[in-house]
């Protein structure tokens, strides 16, 4: 069992970096992400980002023009940063494999390895113009294994549960919740650490997005921001507003331990 050690033998420190995304344009937001990533404190071990933090997402063949690759300049520079300031980061954006779009989320830690999730549970328009991906993905990280989840998929237990048979220490989850449904977002956020006896990490995007000048494409959306770490037990740990800043947390292995022991769900 890996519960975690972060940076010079002290708890793993996360930020859920909760920011505007201005849709369609990769240079402005993938800046964003950077001066937010070199703001951070040094001890931060791993920062997590909105769903589609890179590029924005609209729901027709405009998301194809802004799509990146794994292997792009973008995705490199974000790789180089986490070498540099010895941080994980776990962003989302739309990529383009072949033929398909993805909703996928990279995880890039500091020693090179990367692993991608591409988002299983497409919302709403998403379907129109993206393909759902296949596998549910854990990583090796600070703060123990995590999953990787975004925005939707909260809402589907079985996934949760699966990861939780892959013993997930922690879950990353990039999110881009309407805020008219913002508790929404708080309650399932609080459920999947409760239902796995672990710690969530949510970043979400905040601002608006206005229609564009095809307004049947996509219309205004304010979004809930509302970024938390959620503790093993369901209970809030900490939590921003809508306003744009990084949370930043400890997440203390004895905890996650002490909660185990009490529900009995250590994994073996």
């Amino acid at each position: 069992m890996n519960l975690g050690i972060g940076s010079a033998g002290m708890p793993p420190t996360v930020a859920a970096c909760q920011l505007a995304v201005d849709d369609l344009d990769p240079a402005a937001n993938l800046a964003a992400v950077e001066s937010h990533v070199r703001g951070l404190p040094d001890a931060v071990d791993v920062a997590v980002f909105p769903e589609y933090a890179l590029t924005g997402f609209v729901p027709d063949d405009r998301a194809a023009e802004v799509a990146l690759r794994i292997d792009g300049d973008e995705i490199g520079r974000l790789r180089d940063l986490a070498a540099a300031r010895a941080t994980a980061l776990v962003v989302g954006f739309v990529e383009v494999d072949g033929d398909d779009l993805y909703n996928t989320t990279a995880y890039l830690a500091p020693d090179g390895d990367a692993a991608r999730y591409r988002k299983r549970h497409l919302w709403g328009r998403e379907a129109e113009v993206l393909t759902a991906g296949d596998d549910l993905v854990t990583v090796e990280t600070p703060a123990g294994t995590a999953g990787i989840l975004t925005c939707y998929d909260l809402n589907f237990v079985g996934d949760s549960a699966e990861l939780v048979d892959r013993g997930s220490d922690a879950l990353f989850v990039g999110g881009a919740w309407p805020a008219a449904y913002s508790e929404n977002w708080r309650l399932l956020l609080r459920a999947r650490a409760l239902d796995g006896v672990r710690w969530v990490v949510g970043a979400g995007r905040t601002g608006r997005r206005e229609p564009t000048d095809d307004a049947s494409a996509t219309d205004a959306v304010a979004y809930a921001g509302r970024s938390m770490v959620i503790r093993p037990d369901g209970g809030v740990h900490a939590t921003l507003d809508r306003r744009e800043d990084d949370l930043v947390a400890d997440l203390d292995p004895d905890t996650l331990a002490a909660h185990r022991e009490f529900v009995g769900s250590v994994p073996e």
